[in-house]
């Protein structure tokens, strides 16, 4: 049982790491200009830190769930500890490593969606779908409708991906971009989800059911969605006939 004790709490000092590296870096790609130098570092450092925090909470979750002893005796209801420290861990950790990978693959691939289709990439979406399913299952047998809820948007998002991998013709030129922007605005969601309503009960146990720690990162998350494409469109629209010509005087000066 000590030994168990002392992997548990390792971890956790990992998990704790590597979920701090990712949650600082989240930050730089959407404060950065996209594409640039500094864009992918922090960009890289993010997804990195994420996976790492992904796996190390996969880890624990099965260590909660079949450990051979109890944590957090402030929790007495031990079914609804399994959902949280354990389902659902166990899902976020997986949502979180399925969003890591989906949106590195669609720059990877962005000339050849179709790479999408493989094995590789599927099982990845098809984990998380598992996952959250028996998450959103657990969730209606406790009683726990933010379980189903945090379930339901992560199959919605897998979902959403798979109809662009495997839509029929080639999208228009760039999809790929808000494709991978809003994968990993989703890893943060699902990062920082994870992190309130999982880690922050260590210190604030009473606040575990507060829903305003549940939906925070997905309202802030879906915000930025909604921000960036709006700002994207009016990047890319077409000019007007009127703006795009020349004035005449222009010409006569040299300025074109």
């Amino acid at each position: 049982m000590l030994a168990g004790m002392a992997l548990f709490e390792a971890l956790v000092v990992a998990h704790v790491i590597t979920g701090a590296v990712g949650l600082t870096a989240f930050w730089g790609p959407i404060v950065t200009k996209k594409g640039a130098a500094r864009h992918r570092s922090w960009g890289k450092a993010a997804c990195y830190g994420f996976l790492g925090a992904g796996a190390l909470a996969i880890a624990m979750a099965l260590l909660s769930l079949y450990g051979p002893e109890h944590r957090h005796p402030e929790v007495t209801d031990r079914a609804l500890f399994d959902g949280l420290f354990g389902w659902m861990m166990l899902y976020l950790g997986t949502l979180t490593i399925g969003f890591v990978d989906y949106g590195l693959a669609v720059v990877k691939h962005s000339r050849n969606r179709r790479a999408l289709r493989s094995f590789r990439y599927q099982a990845v979406i098809a984990a998380v779908v598992a996952s959250g399913a028996w998450c959103g299952i657990y969730g209606v047998k406790v009683g726990h409708p933010l379980m189903v809820l945090v379930a339901v948007i992560g199959i919605v998002s897998m979902l959403i991906q798979q109809l662009y991998i495997w839509r029929k013709g080639d999208p228009p030129r760039q999809t790929y971009i808000g494709e991978h922007f809003r994968a990993l605005i989703g890893m943060g969601i699902s990062a920082y989800t994870a992190f309130l309503s999982v880690g922050l009960i260590r210190w604030v146990p009473e606040e575990v059911f507060n829903p305003l720690v549940w939906a925070g990162p997905s309202v802030i998350g879906v915000s930025l969605i909604l921000f960036f494409t709006l700002k994207g469109k009016r990047t890319v629209a077409p000019r007007p006939a009127s703006a795009a010509r020349p004035h005449p005087q222009q010409v006569g000066d040299g300025l074109v």
